[in-house]
């Protein structure tokens, strides 16, 4: 009897990871990677799409910040003299992820109209 109502448990046990496979196979999300170099116009523009999304009544996941990309350069102050004298710059590329899961038609074809402040460019993924 032991045995019998093992390999039933055992049996639910597939089915239910089968059924939870196929709903996440279902699942289809629009990825959205935003990036600008100043994290103010950035936040702006990550609220607008935000505020989009959930016009349409969209399940938002998000805004996730990203690691900084920061990119530095050094370059001699004068051009053949004093070799030590140099300056660093640098550019910040800060970004966010947002994921909009089963976004519908009307979603996507409102994303695609908004108008966003320059400097601000975006990725867009459908997984």
């Amino acid at each position: 009897m032991a045995t019998k109502t093992a390999t039933k448990e055992k049996k639910t046990e597939k089915k239910a990871k089968v059924a939870k496979a196929s709903v996440t196979s279902g699942v289809s999300r629009l990825r959205i990677r935003v990036r600008a170099y100043e994290y103010k116009i950035l936040d702006l523009s990550v609220k607008q799409i935000i505020d989009t999304a959930r016009r349409y009544d969209a399940e938002i996941v998000g805004p996730i910040p990203l690691p900084t990309e920061i990119k530095k350069y050094t370059v001699n102050r004068a051009a053949f003299v004093y070799k030590n004298a140099r300056e660093q710059f640098e550019m910040r590329i800060h970004k966010r992820l947002i994921d909009i899961v089963n976004p519908s038609q009307k979603i996507i074809e409102s994303l695609t109209n908004l108008s966003l402040p320059s400097g601000v460019s975006i990725e867009v993924k459908i997984m």
